[in-house]
Formats: C-alpha cells, structure tokens, sequence
C-alpha cells in the first residue's frame, strides 16, 4: 500500500500562499504588518522582491516567538526554480545567514549537483539527501535557532520534472473549463489551445508576466473575439503592446458583451486595484482541478501510473523536514501558489474540502526515480 500524509502533519498550519497571510490564526500576516516591514501601502509583493524577504522573515519571528525564546540565527531554504527561489534566497541573506537546495528533476541527463553561495543545485531530488551531509560539512547548525523554509508547490509536492506535469494539467484544464463556460456554443478546443499554448512561452513573459491570470484573460479576449489573435502578435510585433496593462486597458475600450464582459469587469477590477490574482473565478476551478488530481487512484495502481495521473508528496523534502524537525529545526511552508487556487470556497468546505496543505496525498517518487 501506498503512504498517505499531508504537508500539514509536518508544519502543521505555519504555511503562507501567495496572499502571505499565514495558515496558522497566531501569527499577523501581510495586512497587518506591511508597514512593519517597510511598505509604503498595503500590496502583494512577490517573490523576487526584497520585501518578499521581509515579509517571511517577520512571519518566521513571530512563529519562533511561539515556540521559544531562541533568535533565529539562520535559515534553509528548499525549492525548485533557480530565479525564483535563487532570489528569496539572495533576498533572505541580507538578513541572515542562508543555505539552499534547489532541484529539477532531469532523468535524461547524467546525475549532476553543484554548489554556488551556499546553495545546492541538483537535478535529481533524491541528492537532497545529501543535502544534509553537505550541511554538516559546512558546519552549518540544525537546531533552535535555525528555521527552514520549504515551497510547497512543485517541491513539497508535484516535484520539478517528476510530477509538476500534474500540476500545470490541473491548470490547464481550469483554463480550459474556465473558457468552455464562457463562450459556450462559441467555444473552439483547437483554437484555444493554439493561443495558449503559443502564448504560455518564455518570449511573451513579459506580456504575460508569467501569470496564469492574465494569460488566461488574453486567451478568452483572442479566442472571443474581441481582440483577435493575429491582431494580437502584430501589435505584439510592431510594439504597441508592451504589457498586460496595455492590452487589458485596450480591451476596455472595446465592445464586450455577454459572459465575456463578466469576465472583463472581474479582471479589470481586480487588476486596477494590484491584486496579482485578478481572475479569481479561474483559479476557484484550479483549486477543484488540483485537489481532483490527490489520491484517487486505487493502491493497486503502479507507481509510473500513480506519478502520470496524481500529485503526490515529494518523498525526499518529507524526509528532509521530518529529520529537521527531529533536530529542533523551525519548519515554515512557502508557496506562491494563489489563495483561491489552494483554499476552498467556503461552499466546499461545507462539503469537507480542505486547504491543499491538508489535503491527503500519496508520498511517491524516490524508487521509481532509481529506476
């Protein structure tokens, strides 16, 4: 049989998404304390900002204030992406000490980890375990005064390159439900997917700004018609749009009718008042999706087919924060994962459903990852 957990029976509550208001009811989150840490309004900063970095590292205090009178004194990060994670983790140096892990699964390449400023880069997740060896080496503590921080998406579970595949088909197909409803009888599968799939690449990042928002948002207005696809790369091409600012105020100065100027009001909204997750009904339907995709293949399913179909708990970061808590190691979940893409509306918690950090899961992957 299969072994079920939840990153909650590791952390507990003392996990954040991306509106960084934390899990656990104790400790103050972002609109309560963004003036203590320096902004000069209330915003969502994200997580390459340095204020991102002081926002966690204000919620690590309060969560050290919980359990002891011990300062921290220094702090480990896990993650999976170099950019994002690379910069909290430069952000978080300017305040203490830190060491890394950051890994990709890549099994087509040779087995490979290196070592920059202090953090780890593999791609496998099985040299996390080496992690740990690499730490004492470094002469690095485990102990009180020590936090670690670990994303939770694509590393605590859905790991990089072994199951986030997952994952992005659980948005994918929120995206896909989410212009279906919309356009209806109107709805063309092909053409969609052809703009999104176009579209969801690097070189129009800074279009999209990387966001499943707003690429969600210009897929319907292209595929409804309100501004046309091929329109759409000309204007691209030729700079007259530049971001999602551009192409949203466009938009507005253009006929709209039916659900996709529902749409268009939800997001535009949104957006004016800097909300990063401004097409909140499309990620109500990511958090369905996703929790649809947690155990529900039977234990007699292999475990190639269990990684192919369900987002399952990354076996090695469990292992890792079970051996870290052991030590007396401050354990704090991180994720930019959107609330409403990882909290259930208050109607499905009425019908039982739980934040993803609750979620059962089967923990799959490091034997099959040998293989």
């Amino acid at each position: 049989m299969f072994e079920r957990s939840s990153i909650h029976k590791i952390l507990g509550d003392l996990v954040v998404y991306r509106n960084l208001e934390p899990m656990d009811g104790r400790l103050r989150g972002l609109r309560r304390i963004w003036a203590e840490v320096g902004l000069e309004a209330y915003r969502i900063p994200r997580k390459a900002e340095p204020a991102y970095a002081r926002v966690v590292l204000h919620l690590l205090r309060q969560a050290q204030a919980l359990r002891c009178s011990e300062p921290l004194r220094r702090l480990l990060y896990i993650g999976d992406t170099r950019m994002n994670d690379g910069m909290t983790i430069a952000s978080l140096r300017a305040h203490l000490p830190v060491r890394g892990f950051i890994a990709a699964e890549r099994p087509e390449e040779p087995e490979k980890v290196e070592v920059s400023e202090g953090v780890m880069y593999a791609n496998r997740w099985g040299a996390l375990r080496g992690f740990m060896d690499f730490l004492a080496g470094e002469g690095f503590p485990l102990d009180e005064g020590t936090a670690a921080i670990v994303d939770l998406d694509k590393t605590a579970f859905g790991a990089r390159g072994r199951n986030s595949h997952v994952i992005d088909a659980a948005r994918v197909e929120a995206v896909r439900r989410t212009v279906e409803e919309v356009l209806g009888g109107n709805f063309d599968e092909r053409e969609f997917r052809a703009v999104y799939d176009e579209l969801n690449q690097a070189p129009y990042h800074p279009f999209t700004g990387d966001n499943q928002d707003y690429l969600t948002y210009i897929c319907l207005m292209a595929v409804g018609g309100v501004y046309g696809f091929a329109e759409l790369l000309d204007d691209l091409r030729a700079k007259h749009l530049r971001s999602f600012a551009d192409f949203i105020e466009a938009c507005a100065r253009r006929p709209i009718g039916g659900g996709l100027a529902r749409v268009h009001r939800e997001v535009y909204e949104n957006f004016r008042r800097g909300d990063p997750t401004p097409f909140k009904s499309f990620r109500y339907r990511e958090y369905e999706e996703t929790v649809r995709r947690m155990d529900y293949l039977p234990d007699e399913a292999d475990e190639e087919e269990v990684l192919a179909q369900e987002i399952v708990l990354t076996p090695e970061v469990m292992e890792v924060a079970r051996l870290l808590r052991e030590r007396g190691v401050l354990l704090f979940g991180l994720t930019d994962k959107p609330d409403e893409a990882s909290i259930p509306t208050p109607e499905l918690a009425a019908q039982g459903y739980q934040p993803i950090h609750r979620t059962r899961m089967k923990v799959v992957g490091s034997s099959y990852a040998q293989r």
